[in-house]
């Protein structure tokens, strides 16, 4: 049976029209479009298949022209939809992927890359391709032996991963064939014991380059350190940002590098104890890198950007109540949103506006612009586990919101209006 908040979206939260559908859903028969009487904003379920998932919130799952988006099938396949009609089909059979950045589409072309591993052979892995429109797929490249985390440069030249070196316990089997056999997308309940086991292992790993016309390989940086969550300038194709991972006050997390190797530069230098940064994603642009930055964790937080061209720096501030596991930015620049977190009170899919202080001259140099988030409700989320991460994203005309949800059980994938229900769209 519904909850008091489902029960309250039938008995008047929602225009007539979309009764009929509801009053005949139930657990097994999610409602396909309701306006979230918490808000106004109308929520629609995308996805028809249990078990079918948007991706990572930084992955970039949007064709060029910004009419079409992958998601994860429940074999851990890959489907599309049509941003339109919101209509859902397959693309490619599974299981493909292997952890965040396994499946990414191109900026120049509606072309969907992804991982393919071997159940039978945990280490190994190939890159692969599929046209979004043709389906069409091609192999490109065997990959060095336990390669993980995948991104794509900004012309479809070059792609980049990471791998380690020798036998070593990795987190999570983020390789592409040490999960491509799990139908999972949450995070394991010991993931803090896991983290901190990977990060004292001090295990070798490399940074590399995969050309997408022949399949050459090409080392790029080597580090004992964990590294983790590359991800390619949407704009440079010679620009990599990749972060160190582990307790987030404990490490230099964030860094751009170039793919010959050189500029190896670390972006978000601490001066606080028990300082904290991560969850980072590129703008649309590619000029800036934006993080989430607790200062220090747990009293005070920021949603902060970093300019690659000039190195300037701005500086979101937000509530406690408004704590999302990530953040997002519309393409335009103009709105951010966040997925909510078990903080207290934040358990929302939330809207924020941002705010910049006015300056009146002030004295020195290089400084940061301090600003604040007006914070607007998009979606209840008070009936979402948050192990499984909502990962919210902005479609390219800045109409949706992207996210996944477990609200009735199984996860699907969603999209709610920025737009309140009553203002109508343009």
């Amino acid at each position: 049976m519904f909850s008091s908040y489902f029960l309250r979206i039938l008995r008047g939260g929602v225009p007539f029209l979309l009764l009929p559908a509801l009053a005949c859903a139930d657990e097994k028969t999610p409602p396909k479009s309701w306006v979230d009487p918490d808000t106004g904003h109308r929520v629609i379920r995308v996805t028809d298949d249990p078990g079918s998932s948007s991706l990572y919130f930084n992955i970039n799952t949007y064709t060029p022209d910004g009419k079409q988006m992958i998601y994860t099938t429940p074999d851990r396949g890959i489907g599309v939809i049509d941003l339109t009609s919101l209509k859902a089909r397959p693309l490619v059979k599974g299981p493909v992927g292997g952890g965040p950045g396994a499946v990414v589409v191109g900026h120049k072309s509606p072309v969907v890359y992804y991982f393919k591993g071997k159940e039978n052979d945990p280490q190994y892995a190939s890159l692969w391709k599929a046209d979004i429109n043709t389906g069409k797929q091609q192999k490109i490249a065997d990959l060095p032996r336990r390669s993980g985390v995948f991104s794509i440069n900004a012309d479809e030249t070059l792609g980049a991963g990471s791998y380690i070196v020798g036998d070593g316990e990795d987190y999570n089997g983020r390789q592409a064939g040490q999960i491509a056999h799990k139908n999972t997308v949450t995070e394991p309940l010991n993931k803090k014991e896991k983290m901190a086991r990977r990060f004292a292992a001090k295990l070798p790993m490399i940074i590399f380059t995969v050309d997408l016309h022949n399949g050459q390989i090409k080392p790029v940086f080597a580090s004992t350190d964990w590294i983790d969550h590359l991800q390619f300038s949407p704009s440079d194709p010679t620009l990599l940002m990749y972060a160190h991972q582990g307790a987030w006050q404990q490490v230099d997390k964030l860094w751009t590098i170039r793919t010959d190797g050189s500029e190896n530069t670390h972006i978000d230098q601490r001066i606080m104890q028990m300082e904290g940064s991560g969850h980072q994603w590129w703008d649309k642009s590619g000029k800036n890198i934006w993080y989430d930055l607790h200062m220090p964790l747990g009293v005070n937080s920021f949603v902060a950007g970093y300019n690659v061209e000039n190195g300037s720096r701005t500086w979101f501030h937000y509530e406690p109540q408004q704590a999302s596991i990530h953040f997002n930015l519309s393409s335009d620049g103009k709105l951010f949103a966040g997925d909510g977190s078990n903080a207290p009170d934040a358990k929302w899919i939330y809207l924020f506006h941002p705010k910049l202080v006015k300056d009146d001259h002030t004295l020195g140099k290089n400084l940061i612009r301090p600003g604040y988030f007006v914070a607007e409700h998009l979606v209840n989320m008070a009936h979402h586990n948050y192990h499984l991460e909502p990962n919210v994203s902005f479609t390219p005309d800045n109409r949706y919101v992207i996210f996944r949800s477990d609200m009735f059980g199984p996860t699907y994938v969603f999209a709610v209006e920025v737009k309140k229900h009553n203002e109508g769209t343009d």
